[in-house]
């Protein structure tokens, strides 16, 4: 599948490449097929639920962001054969605080995609003038938790849920 010639690409320290763009409306069958790839642990993390497959109110909130408050992203391979990533930023209107959350794909993982797109998302809402960054995680998610604890986010209880925590790093203004 070839991608549209937007976006940008991003290199992990691993040297792996892959192509990062914003969702199109025309991607709802581009992320089914990459939700099926992804683990029932993963969508669980990804979407704080039980489910087993992503359904259609999943796929919408994905490609059809409200723009005001949410942006949607792909990662493809570098040649844009392969869908490996799924990333979504949500702010207030007030821009104190961002949420992100990221899904890959199970084959993908590993290979500093996380990393990198963590980084990307971040960067992203540095420019829209976001203060906090947050995620909020299952405490199971040993892995997400720890990565983003190296990029310097402060993990808290999250309120009223203890299966839950929150995740955030304040947003550096150079």
């Amino acid at each position: 599948m070839n991608t549209p010639p937007i976006g940008d690409f991003i290199t992990t320290r691993t040297g792996n490449r892959f192509h990062v763009r914003p969702v199109v409306y025309q991607d709802d069958g581009t992320i089914r097929a990459f939700f099926s790839h992804v683990t029932r642990t993963d969508l669980r993390f990804r979407f704080l639920t039980g489910m087993n497959e992503i359904g259609p109110a999943q796929i919408t909130m994905l490609t059809h962001p409200d723009a005001s408050h949410a942006e949607s992203y792909v990662v493809f391979t570098e040649d844009g054969g392969m869908m490996v990533a799924s990333a979504m930023l949500t702010w207030n209107p007030a821009l104190d605080r961002g949420e992100v959350a990221i899904a890959i794909r199970d084959d993908h993982k590993h290979k500093g995609l996380g990393w990198e797109l963590l980084a990307y998302i971040a960067r992203i809402a540095e420019t829209k003038g976001i203060r906090t960054l947050q995620s909020i995680e299952s405490r199971d998610n040993h892995e997400a938790i720890e990565l983003e604890r190296d990029m310097g986010f402060t993990v808290s209880e999250y309120p009223d849920d203890p299966t839950l925590v929150l995740v955030s790093r304040s947003i550096d203004r150079r």
